[in-house]
């Protein structure tokens, strides 16, 4: 390493070399608040953000969003304007060896020149709890200002206790405006031209993400010099052979909203939207059995006996896709989500599910009725189980009037059919049972109470 007066020069020399020859994403890194592109939310004129970064006021937080979306470029921002000390580590290869030697430099630039420290924390979701847990008495203490930057969920991915003394902060992944003018910016610093066209293919290949944009410019401003005729000039062709395909992130938030788009737009009865969101999570690598379970339990739960038949057709789905496999499951899929979609609605059978899940987690756990107990083992007869039960099928309408509820519970009703489909005359045949068995059981009263008189 280089020592004494020559120093400087050397460090001078290579970060001109770095400005030169880093990746254009590097590169066209804005140094200041003024320059930076997107979040407006966060960081336009007036945005809280933005106010505890200019008066050097900024509390631990969390830098929560998609990849490109700035959240390290905003990072770098607030080093270059804070009076304290700033330090970056990445959760990729830092310890907590290394986090406990940061508290205790931080300790003693407190103790020597009065500085505060701002950690800035890269890819914070990959620490374990041990190693989040040895950052808490310097955030607690104050010792510290933790920034931490993440792609995933904080509340999936982080402790309570750290992102309790934490501010969340969310970026979102930068629109088409926003795109267009950092690719303007880039076209503009390497002395080329975009024509409409291939910038807007651009930002389509982008997807949010200006990391993205600014790589797939660069091989396309390489791949349009490669021309050398004159002025550079990037088409669209020269775009598509910077990108010929398409990266779709998942994160762990992004499986749980994705199949939670899915379920509601089956159950919301809107095939096409179904379809689409059954593609996302088949193009961003999901495992298709959990796609097939969710609708194996979203047939019972949101369709039930409104169609009977949604469950068969459901369990073949998932049947075939463990015969099939990909990419020619997915049409089995994509029949069983048009299926449960159009199919009419009901979820009585699940509240039914769910009302006696209640009742039992209560403490209603009535004893069996003696004519409802096994009795077939020896001495069963003489306990009195199974003594006056009726076999229904002996009855020439293939029903008894009997009571099959715990005593406590006779009356109690958890099944109430909607008028939707099939369950139209389910509700149908069950309210005429169930006005049998009013009738007889109020016979029974009668006929006890002439008894007695």
């Amino acid at each position: 390493m280089a020592q004494g007066p020559h120093a400087d020069l050397f460090e001078a020399a290579a970060a001109a070399e770095l400005s030169r020859t880093a990746p254009l994403a590097t590169r066209m890194r804005p140094g200041k608040l003024e320059d930076f592109v997107g979040q407006a939310h966060l960081v336009g004129p007036g945005a809280t953000l933005r106010a505890l970064i200019e008066a050097d006021r900024l509390s631990s937080a969390v830098f929560f969003g998609p990849a490109g979306s700035g959240k390290t470029t905003l990072a770098r921002i607030v080093a270059a304007r804070t009076a304290k000390v700033f330090v970056q580590l990445s959760a990729t290869s830092a310890g907590v060896r290394e986090i406990r030697e940061t508290l205790e430099a931080a300790r003693r630039e407190l103790g020597t020149t009065g500085r505060g420290t701002i950690l800035f924390l890269d890819e914070i979701h990959r620490f374990s709890r041990a190693q989040q847990d040895a950052l808490l008495p310097g955030v607690e203490e104050g010792l510290i200002v933790l920034i931490g930057a993440t792609t995933e969920n904080p509340f999936f991915s982080l402790t309570s206790p750290l992102l309790s003394r934490s501010t969340l902060w969310r970026f979102d992944a930068l629109g088409r405006a926003d795109l267009a003018e950092l690719g303007g910016r880039a076209v503009e610093a390497e002395h080329a031209r975009i024509d409409a066209e291939a910038l807007e293919a651009c930002c389509d290949l982008a997807d949010g993400d200006a990391r993205t944009m600014l790589t797939t410019l660069e091989i396309a401003i390489a791949v349009a010099r490669t021309r050398g005729v004159g002025e550079v000039v990037i088409g669209r062709a020269d775009v598509e052979a910077a990108r010929t395909t398409r990266a779709i992130r998942h994160g762990r938030d992004a499986h749980y909203d994705l199949a939670s788009a899915l379920i509601k737009s089956v159950r919301g009865s809107d095939p096409d939207a179904g379809v689409y969101w059954l593609c996302r999570l088949l193009a961003a690598g999901e495992d298709p059995r959990f796609v097939a379970r969710r609708l194996v339990i979203l047939s019972s739960e949101d369709v039930g006996l409104a169609d009977p038949l949604a469950l068969v057709v459901a369990e073949a789905a998932a049947a075939a896709l463990d015969r099939v496999g990909l990419p020619e499951a997915a049409l089995n899929l994509a029949e069983a989500v048009v299926y449960l979609a159009v199919a009419p609605k009901s979820n009585r059978a699940a509240k039914a599910l769910w009302a006696a899940e209640a009742d039992v987690e209560a403490g209603s756990l009535g004893a069996v009725p003696a004519e409802l107990r096994g009795s077939n083992y020896p001495g069963a007869a003489s306990l009195g189980h199974g003594v006056g039960y009726e076999y229904p099928h002996d009855d020439p309408r293939g029903w008894v009037a009997a009571e099959y509820l715990p005593a406590e519970l006779v009356g109690r009703r958890y099944y109430e059919p909607s008028e939707h489909g099939a369950e139209a005359g389910i509700a149908e045949r069950l309210a005429a049972l169930r006005s049998l068995r009013h009738d007889a059981a109020s016979g029974d009263a009668k006929a006890k109470e002439n008894r007695t008189r």
